[in-house]
């Protein structure tokens, strides 16, 4: 059975036997992860689909993929003879499979999914939109392991122990630390579900996921003990003996929510639902008082300590000193036969991949040539055979995982002269990517009260971008990580706000369809600034090191300011990327970072 269409009969078939009348099938795994195992791939097995995001519903007379507008191209190619549709929505439009659910199911009918790969808040929103229309939910259903019968299996390499020369911090402060928040939070018990906050606490890292170093684990953290759900055969015997000495319990992987029924009333939990499968979360006895909020951890590892901070600096040169190796490659190469995308992304991990211990890629990457680049996460399963030509415009979006850090950067670059309206749109976005890079703000300030700045620029122009402006970055850990970010939304929990030392993206863009993209990305740190008598304020550091490609910028439309930061910020780069590079490409980027004059 290797076609999508048979895979659906096969389901349909199940479903009539069971008497569902619909069933679910998101992108997810148990622990809700953004990057998945080969084992919980369901829909690239299912449908053919290799997008990140993506739910089915399969009825017996209709088969529906919903995805976000990022993938619109790719998956209609991609389910194309498949039997499943593409179901498309408006960006920011709030409808999705629910409303879809809500308006074509009758009374009476069935709806089924597996309670392990949707989160409580994902759940509930289901449940509140059919509410009222007659319709059973079963969330105990796995439709698919009996009919997937060449399913890869869980991952099997070890954790390994994360040494405090990276991460700043032992194990046993950060232990305390949680157990002293839950004391002020009035919790005896918190849940950990999601691998990240897992790394953090207990210093290690693993390699279940392919694009973050995670350990797949669950966790219970309670005044005195620790349990971690886990593989024991897969974490070594120097990691137990130090775990013994902490109190820390293995126990198998599967056990976690038989660990969660035992609780009993005297034992409060603090459980984050949007990152709680509804099966844990039931599993919970109904006298337990449940505390829904952001997991601890999550709040404290956003803020990155003082080593962690050095770190990062250590990370963006290595990063800095590969990506200007791969565009002076690309620069002497270009007319060159046979330049492609997938060349070129090849040819950037294999100079990642020099740098000293590179752990690999932090997320697909985005090699997208002229019109490629008006798709916003263009990835390497779409890659084209296209030439890249000496005229046109080229998306770079990359990242790499360090011991040092997590990076994310994007460039755009012209492979020839660049036409007016291309000068005018990069310009108008490098001017947003300075505004937020060099605001000044009070403490207690959120993403959604800076996304403006980014903006600003293409709105007095006429123009837009429909994706946030920057999403917090792990520390060798995920390269989106809460709990917080920038953009036009309001933030979901109000008691997190920007704070000193939290690492954001900063990528505003334009994308012309069928033209070409243009995003300018660069990762920053919060510091404090200065304290007056209207309160604490704070500002950015840019981080990130690589030239801006001044062919494109159209410098009638800076303010002096705007072109100081530049040629600062080309400066910074030079100094520190330079000592690393052949003489050769230390002076091509020399001529690149010139100072523009005013």
């Amino acid at each position: 059975m290797n076609l999508p269409a048979e895979k659906l009969t096969l389901i349909r078939t199940v479903l009539k036997a069971q008497d569902i009348d619909a069933c679910l099938v998101p992108s997810a795994d148990p622990h809700l992860n953004e990057y998945l195992p080969d084992h919980w791939k369901i829909i690239p097995w299912l449908t053919g689909f290799t997008g990140s995001a993506a739910t089915v519903v399969i009825t017996d007379s209709f088969a529906g993929l919903w995805t976000d507008s990022r993938y619109y191209l790719q998956a209609e190619d991609q389910l194309r003879g498949s039997g499943f549709s593409l179901v498309k929505t408006q960006v920011f439009q709030t409808s999705d499979f629910t409303g879809w659910l809500a308006g074509n199911l009758r009374h009476g009918d069935v709806v089924a999914f597996d309670g392990r790969l949707f989160s409580k808040t994902r759940a509930r929103k289901i449940e509140q939109r059919l509410t009222g229309k007659g319709i059973e939910i079963k969330t105990d259903h796995d439709l698919i392991s009996d009919l997937w019968t060449d399913r890869p299996t869980l991952p099997v390499r070890p954790a390994f122990d994360f040494p405090v020369e990276y991460c700043g911090k032992e194990r046993t402060r950060k232990i305390s630390e949680v157990r002293d928040a839950m004391k002020e939070k009035g919790v005896r018990c918190h849940l950990l579900t999601a691998p990240e906050d897992i790394m953090w606490l207990l210093n290690i890292r693993g390699s279940d996921v392919r694009y973050s170093p995670l350990f797949l684990s669950f966790a219970i953290i309670s005044e005195d003990r620790i349990f971690l759900f886990a593989d024991k055969a897969r974490i070594p015997r120097e990691l137990l003996e130090l775990f013994i000495d902490l109190d820390i319990e293995i126990l198998p992987y599967g056990d976690t929510g038989k660990a969660l029924a035992e609780l009993t009333e005297e034992m409060p939990i603090l459980v984050n639902p949007a990152n709680t499968s509804l099966s844990l979360y039931n599993s919970i006895p109904p006298g337990v008082r449940i505390v829904e909020e952001i997991s601890i951890p999550a709040r404290l590892k956003a803020i990155k300590n003082k080593t962690e901070i050095e770190n990062i600096g250590r990370a963006m040169v290595k990063d800095g000193v590969a990506l200007t190796k791969f565009f002076f490659w690309l620069d002497q190469n270009i007319r060159a036969d046979g330049i492609t995308e997938r060349l070129l992304a090849e040819k950037l991990h294999e100079l990642r991949s020099r740098q000293k211990n590179f752990m690999g890629p932090s997320f697909p990457p985005i090699v997208a040539f002229n019109e490629h680049g008006a798709l916003p996460h263009y990835s390497e399963t779409s890659y084209s055979e296209t030439i890249i030509g000496p005229d046109g415009i080229l998306l770079v979006d990359s990242g790499g995982q360090y011991p040092e850090g997590t990076t994310d950067i994007t460039r755009t670059i012209t492979t020839g002269r660049p036409s007016s309206q291309q000068a005018r749109d990069f310009t108008l976005v490098l001017k947003g990517m300075i505004g937020l890079s060099t605001v000044k703000f009070p403490l207690g300030t959120t993403g959604c009260h800076l996304d403006i700045l980014a903006r600003r620029a293409l709105w007095e122009n006429g123009l837009n971008y429909g994706h946030g402006t920057g999403h917090g970055v792990g520390f060798c850990l995920n390269v989106h990580e809460g709990p917080v970010n920038i953009s036009p939304s309001l933030p979901a929990d109000n008691k997190t706000f920007i704070t000193p030392g939290m690492l954001f993206s900063n990528e505003p863009a334009v994308y012309r369809e069928g033209e070409y993209g243009i995003r300018t990305e660069n990762l920053m740190i919060c510091y404090e600034d200065e304290e007056t008598e209207y309160g604490q304020f704070l500002r950015f550091d840019t981080v990130s090191l690589c030239y801006i490609d001044k062919t494109l910028i159209d410098t009638s439309l800076l303010s002096r300011h705007e072109i100081s930061w530049i040629n600062s910020y080309h400066r910074e780069a030079y100094e520190k990327l330079h000592p690393f590079l052949t003489p050769e490409e230390s002076s091509w980027l020399k001529e690149k970072t010139d100072v523009i004059t005013f």
